[in-house]
């Protein structure tokens, strides 16, 4: 790392010496105000949530958005409080449901796919996998090699192993679980290119088919894994899942509306902690799905 790379690595392990509870409320403050003021992320929230809980009235979906917002605020920056504080995260740990599937996928030697959604808090699932069992992560390498670097400092005792978003990086994926490894994969990603439009809570998505063609060509085990964030700075609950056994099926489009059932199973567990700024409906060319993020969509839910 170069010496300005350096010293903010050094203020970052600083600041994360402050309790884990200031910095969710930090992220709370900030949800607050993602909402209270005309921001994009509000904008993006509201137009997810029209499409998947259009039952819901305005007031109750703006009441429920805000409640996104704040969750999205407390995931942003309780990070803060986790990097390069193993022990302590690990401590905050208060239960894991579903730990034996992942005892168990360990012991087979078959290999295990984590479907890991954009839900919860991931950092925290990153040092506890990592505390038990070398695992890899696909990743898209930052635009300034110095970020990567420093985010790579910040997080290690979690992934020992990244492998690019590329063809050479699946090859490499296909071999590590071959070899019985461990590689998460965040199942909810838009992918660049192909994709399958399957229903995300009954609005068409495009959805990868990367990860049902490896579950089917290495027959390795799959579990869904989140991280709930407790209320009021309590710490973290894991959640391990099984997924559907359709999500190995050949025809892409019924494993992919399997591996979405799967996700939706458990953003239920813990609706607002789902990262609905996320453009999960963003089309791509040829998709044939319309842009609900456009500003003429947008302004049509804006409440």
């Amino acid at each position: 790392m170069r010496w300005y790379t350096s010293i903010l690595f050094v203020l970052l392990r600083a600041v994360s010496a402050l309790p884990l509870r200031f910095w969710q409320m930090c992220g709370a403050a900030s949800g607050w105000i993602f909402w209270l003021l005309p921001t994009r992320k509000r904008e993006i929230v509201q137009a997810n949530l029209a499409r998947v809980r259009p039952q819901l009235s305005l007031p109750v979906r703006n009441k429920l958005a805000r409640e996104c917002l704040i969750e999205t605020g407390k995931a942003l920056l309780e990070a803060f409080g986790i990097w390069t504080r193993i022990d302590r995260t690990l401590r905050a740990v208060r239960e894991v449901r579903g730990g034996e599937l992942f005892e168990a996928a360990l012991a087979s030697g078959k290999g295990l796919i984590l479907c890991a959604p954009h839900l919860g808090s991931w950092e925290v699932a990153n040092y506890w996998v990592g505390a038990r069992t070398p695992f890899a992560t696909f990743y898209t390498q930052p635009r300034y090699p110095q970020l990567e670097l420093l985010l790579r400092r910040l997080r290690e005792g979690g992934a020992s192993t990244q492998f690019p978003i590329d063809d050479s990086g699946v090859r490499r994926v296909f071999r590590h679980l071959g070899n019985g490894g461990v590689v998460s994969i965040m199942p909810d990603h838009v992918p660049r290119s192909g994709g399958t439009v399957a229903p995300f809570f009954g609005v068409p998505a495009l959805t990868m088919t990367l990860l049902p063609r490896l579950a089917a060509r290495t027959q390795a085990n799959v579990l869904m894994l989140f991280v709930e964030r407790l209320p009021k700075a309590r710490g973290f609950v894991i959640h391990f899942r099984e997924t559907p056994v359709a999500l190995r099926d050949p025809d892409l489009a019924i494993a992919c509306t399997a591996l979405n059932a799967a996700v939706e199973d458990c953003v239920r567990l813990a609706f607002a902690q789902y990262q609905w700024n996320y453009k999960r409906f963003k089309p791509r060319p040829g998709s044939g799905l319309p842009d609900i993020y456009r500003t003429s969509h947008l302004m049509e839910h804006a409440g």
